[in-house]
């Protein structure tokens, strides 16, 4: 590329990192690192009041237990800062007088109260869009002078050029253009001196040398009113690419109201989920590789990507696709991993205690491992494995039909004395019993291993035989047993 690739990703601390920003982060990041380029997070913090308490801690730390290991940012200072807006209050000063001087802006003191008037009357009017009128644009030096002497609150407008086709030739939605009838002068500063978006976008976009800028679809809209700042300035925009939107099982754009899915990258950490999984899913979230193949590597994806194959069709949120994602992970997962994943959330359920003994947590490893296969996230451990933490069995239907088979007592009974005597109680060794319970009762297959896993889970499937009832420990196997035996199914 001519010039060196150098992308941002730009949120505002006014909530925590939603799994749309994760997307466009990750989309910026994987662009930046194909070609060698450079990535900024730049904090858009001016919008005070909506700002959050930790805000901006979640969204680096996010951004960073997913993966995106970014090169500049208010932690990482690569030369082209202050990082957050707030802190370049100065510099958007320095350019507002700049287009005022040159004419290309002016001051407005219309009242919040006489805008709304006219909004109502163009709407009255029939007008869908209004705009701004541009009635300070004529006022004169003197009266804009007697005005700022009354001590009237103005905000500063760009005069929008007349007449203007912009046109962009956007990376994922090929050429789009904008009239400049469609837009009305537009606020670049507000009373307060705070800049609006569209304006600090464009001046920090250029200081820091941004060449491509990958964001969500609904900026499109914003992208003739930044264009416009670049012209008046002479500078060079970068290259555009408009994501498109993410939507849910119906096909709905994602509000952050939707509980049909969970929206933020912390509740997936919390979970349990892995970010290497979370990040092979959200490059597959409007970008899609040559082949059938869905499992990448960060390095992979790395290599891989293209912006030519950005989607140009909505990206469907599919959480059943993302537990398989993250389940094909977790079975590749080396053991200490996996426990350090799934036993917090035994813990937190109370299942056990903080303080475990050694023998306590080599049971936990056990356990976990023997539920590996099975795992989509770390806290799912908790439902998956609740019958060894029942002091009773509970019979399942399926359970109690297959304890009412003619065979059952011959075999539970045989199995009974087999692990009266077991010792050690160990898997092997269950398995040699229940063999020895197959030659003594002549019952196979079904007829033999589904009344034994019935009688002790109350289940009809589960994890590994041997291995369940050797973690359910023999006391408890013998009372399971015995109760099976006495009960009337």
């Amino acid at each position: 590329m001519a010039k060196d690739v150098r992308v941002r990703y730009a949120p505002s601390p006014t909530g925590h990192l939603h799994i749309g920003g994760a997307r466009t982060a990750l989309f910026n990041y994987l662009f930046a690192r194909h070609h060698g380029g450079k990535m900024v997070v730049r904090i858009e913090d001016t919008d005070i009041e909506r700002n959050v308490e930790g805000g901006e801690e979640s969204q680096l730390e996010n951004l960073q237990w997913l993966g995106i290991d970014y090169d500049e940012s208010v932690d990482k200072d690569g030369g082209y800062g202050p990082y957050r807006q707030t802190e370049r209050l100065d510099i958007y000063r320095k350019y507002v007088n700049e287009l005022l001087e040159q004419g290309h802006a002016y001051k407005c003191f219309c009242t919040p109260e006489e805008l709304e008037r006219e909004r109502e009357e163009q709407r009255a009017a029939g007008i869908a869009a209004p705009q701004y009128s541009g009635k300070c644009r004529h006022l004169t030096p003197e009266q804009v002078a007697e005005l700022e002497a009354q001590g009237k609150p103005y905000t500063i407008r760009l005069k929008v050029p007349e007449g203007k086709t912009y046109e962009v030739n956007d990376l994922v939605r090929g050429n789009v253009t904008f009239e400049s009838k469609d837009v009305g002068d537009w606020v670049i500063m507000k009373a307060n001196g705070i800049p609006t978006y569209n304006f600090a976008v464009v001046i920090d976009d250029h200081l820091m040398e941004i060449s491509h800028v990958f964001r969500g679809e609904e900026h499109l809209s914003n992208t003739p009113k930044q264009l416009m700042v670049y012209e008046y300035f002479g500078w060079e925009p970068p290259q555009f690419a408009h994501l498109t939107l993410i939507v849910n099982e119906q096909r709905k754009k994602l509000s952050k109201r939707d509980e049909s899915i969970i929206q933020f990258v912390s509740q997936y950490k919390e979970l349990g989920y892995l970010p290497e999984a979370m990040f092979n899913f959200f490059a597959l979230l409007g970008w899609s590789p040559e082949g059938e193949e869905e499992i990448f590597t960060k390095d992979e994806l790395i290599r891989i990507f293209d912006v030519a194959r950005l989607s140009k069709s909505p990206s469907m949120f599919d959480t059943k696709k993302l537990t398989w994602m993250n389940n094909q992970y977790i079975k590749k997962l080396d053991l200490d991993r996996l426990v350090e994943l799934a036993l917090p959330h035994l813990v937190k359920a109370g299942r056990l205690p903080a303080d475990m003994s050694d023998e306590q947590r080599q049971w936990a490893r056990d356990l976990i491992a023997l539920y590996q296969e099975q795992m989509s996230y770390g806290a799912e451990i908790v439902p998956l494995s609740e019958l060894f933490f029942k002091e009773e069995v509970e019979y399942e239907d399926e359970a109690r039909q297959v304890l009412a088979e003619e065979q059952v007592p011959d075999v539970l009974s045989a199995f009974l004395a087999n692990v009266r005597e077991l010792e050690p109680f160990t898997a092997d060794e269950i398995k040699a019993a229940i063999k020895a319970v197959q030659k003594s009762t002549g019952q196979k297959g079904k007829k033999l291993f589904m009344p034994i896993r019935a009688a002790v889970t109350g289940q009809t499937h589960g994890p590994e035989l041997p291995f369940a009832i050797q973690l359910l420990g023999k006391q408890k196997v013998i009372e399971r047993l015995e109760r099976a035996l006495q009960e009337k199914f």
